[in-house]
């Protein structure tokens, strides 16, 4: 591993590339926080695939790109001597400091859930006027679901067993059944958005990130099907020619697999 020594060197040369770039690139010259938006988002996503295949290498790359991102906003708020690289470092070092007396102070946790509760409360202290204002507007509905629970847990709303959980899941799917037999599709939808919601709450209690469990589904089921397509063409089939029972015994042969 590089020394600290080594790894600040290595970020003063980000630093003076990034003022290179600025000056001397066209296209470096003309980006705004506007136009690198999208693509810091789809760079935050391809660091998480890199995450969830476990691909180290990838990983480094993925922070590299996101990390330039980070340096390159610094540098347009700069430039309007609105902030710079070391007022964004400091303000999160302050924070972090402020939000972890348990560290820097003299307050006393026994676990990760009496952290995550004072993180909460002070939160509160410092002027949010709800738990529920650090959730971004703009985050894929799943996620968000998922940050809401989380949050409001830290404040104490939450359930106390995951059975009662698994209750209310089952309590949900029953009003969905309900709504789909009177035929209400407005109704449906509503339900169907409790039943997500609930079960995003139980697997919090499960201790599984929704978000990547279902990615993981994602992935498998991509895999299976492209293994489907391969066996389909190795017969010289379309698909479309293929009946569903004919496509079951690839389908569970790449089960297998």
């Amino acid at each position: 591993m590089n020394s600290r020594e080594t790894q600040l060197k290595a970020f003063d040369r980000l630093l003076t590339i990034m003022d290179e770039l600025r000056e001397q690139c066209p296209w470096d010259k003309k980006q705004t926080m506007e136009t690198l938006r999208h693509l810091t988002i789809e760079e935050t996503y391809e660091l998480g695939d890199a995450i969830l295949e476990n691909n180290l290498v990838d990983v480094k790359k993925e922070l590299g790109d996101l990390l330039l991102h980070i340096v390159f906003y610094a540098k347009i708020g700069s430039e309007t001597n609105t902030f710079d690289i070391g007022d964004v470092a400091n303000e999160i070092c302050e924070k972090l400091i402020h939000r972890h007396p348990h560290i820097y102070g003299d307050v006393k946790v026994e676990n990760e859930e009496e952290v995550k509760q004072n993180w909460e409360k002070l939160k509160l202290k410092e002027g949010k006027k709800s738990v529920l204002e650090g959730v971004p507007k703009g985050l894929p509905a799943l996620v968000k679901a998922s940050r809401i629970q989380d949050k409001v847990a830290g404040v104490g709303f939450d359930w106390e067993e995951p059975q009662q959980v698994f209750e209310k899941v089952k309590e949900e799917l029953a009003e969905l059944q309900e709504e789909i037999e009177a035929g209400d599709t407005d109704k449906i939808e509503a339900e169907f958005g409790d039943v997500l919601f609930s079960m995003i709450n139980y697997a919090r209690f499960l201790k599984v990130n929704p978000e990547n469990a279902l990615e993981r589904t994602n992935k498998k089921f991509i895999g299976r099907f492209q293994y489907l397509e391969k066996k389909a063409k190795v017969l010289g089939k379309s698909l479309e020619d293929m009946t569903l029972a004919e496509m079951d015994i690839f389908w569970e042969e790449a089960k297998g697999l």
